[in-house]
C-alpha cells in the first residue's frame, strides 16, 4: 500500500463519506448462536431459547460490519492492515427476535494519530447506533486533527470479576455470526500482523464483557442501553479472559484482560 502524502490526503477526505444503505437480516438461530458464542449457558433459557426469546443488543455490531467492509473496500487504506480500536453502541430499541435491521452508514471523522490514522464510521438503524473506530498503520502524519481523548472510565471500585475460558475453535465458530476478518483464521494473515496464531474477535471480546458486567448493575444483559471500550491488546485463544467491574451512579465501569494484558480498557456500559 502507497504511503505517500497523496494517500494521507485521500484518506483524510473519507470524512463525510457516505457508505450507503443495508437491510440485514437474521433469524432467531442467529441471534442464539451469538449468544452461545459470547458465553451464555444452556441454563440462560432467556437468550439461549426461542421460547422467550431477548436478542442481545451487542449481536447488531457484527450487523454493522459491512460498513467497515465498504470503507476498507474503497482502496484507499489496506484493510488488511487494520486494527478494530474501539466501540460504542448506542441502543434506542430492543432488537426484534428475528427479522431485518436497515441500516445506513458514513464515515464520520478521520483522525491524524501521528504514526498512525484512525478511521470513525457510523452505522445507523432504528435500534442502534454503533461506532466502529478503526486503526491504520504507518498513515498519519499530514497534518490533521489529532481527535478528542479517550473517555476517562475504570474508576469505579471493582465489585465483580468473571472468568471466561477462550476455547481454542472459538474464533472459528464466532465467524459465523458474520465477522469474517481473515486474521481470526488464517495463520499466515495472523502472523502478518504479528500474532502467533489467528486471534480472538474483538466484537467477541466485547459481547463476553456485555453479558457478564449486567450482573454489576443487577440488570439483564439484554437491558443493555449503551457501551463503549477500546480494544488494548488481542486475545488469543487458549487463554482466560477476566472481566472487572464495578457499579457507579452512571452505570458500570469495566475493563478485562488476560493475565497481566489488558485487553479492554475504558469499558464503561448503561443499563
Amino acid at each position: 500500500m502507497n504511503t505517500s502524502a497523496s494517500t494521507f490526503a485521500n484518506l483524510e477526505s473519507l470524512r463525510g463519506h457516505d457508505l450507503g444503505r443495508r437491510t440485514v437480516a437474521y433469524s432467531e438461530t442467529d441471534a442464539i448462536l451469538y449468544a452461545l458464542c459470547v458465553g451464555a449457558a444452556p441454563d440462560d433459557l432467556p437468550i439461549v431459547y426461542e421460547r422467550d426469546l431477548h436478542v442481545l443488543p451487542t449481536f447488531a455490531l457484527g450487523k454493522g460490519l459491512w460498513a467497515v467492509e465498504a470503507a476498507g473496500a474503497l482502496d484507499v487504506y489496506d484493510r488488511l492492515r487494520t486494527l478494530h480500536a474501539a466501540q460504542t453502541l448506542e441502543v434506542h430499541d430492543r432488537l426484534p427476535r428475528s427479522g431485518t435491521l436497515d441500516m445506513r452508514a458514513h464515515v464520520t471523522d478521520v483522525w491524524d494519530k501521528g504514526s498512525a490514522a484512525m478511521v470513525d464510521i457510523v452505522v445507523e438503524c432504528a435500534e442502534v447506533t454503533a461506532t466502529y473506530s478503526i486503526f491504520v498503520p504507518g498513515a498519519g502524519g499530514w497534518g490533521g486533527q489529532r481527535g478528542p481523548s479517550s473517555p476517562t472510565a475504570d474508576t469505579a471500585e471493582t465489585t465483580r470479576t468473571d472468568h471466561f475460558s477462550i476455547d481454542a475453535g472459538l474464533p472459528a465458530l464466532y465467524r459465523l455470526t458474520g465477522d469474517l476478518h481473515p486474521v481470526h483464521i488464517d495463520p499466515e494473515v495472523s502472523a502478518a500482523y504479528g500474532f502467533d496464531r489467528p486471534i480472538l474477535h474483538g466484537l467477541c471480546t466485547l459481547g463476553i464483557a456485555a453479558r457478564t458486567i449486567a450482573a454489576a448493575a443487577d440488570a439483564q444483559p439484554w437491558e443493555l442501553t449503551g457501551l463503549r471500550a477500546r480494544f488494548a491488546a488481542p486475545v488469543l485463544p487458549g487463554t482466560t479472559l477476566t472481566v472487572s467491574a464495578g457499579a457507579t451512579d452512571a452505570g458500570v465501569d469495566f475493563s478485562a484482560a488476560t493475565g497481566t494484558a489488558t485487553v479492554l480498557k475504558g469499558g464503561h456500559a448503561r443499563f
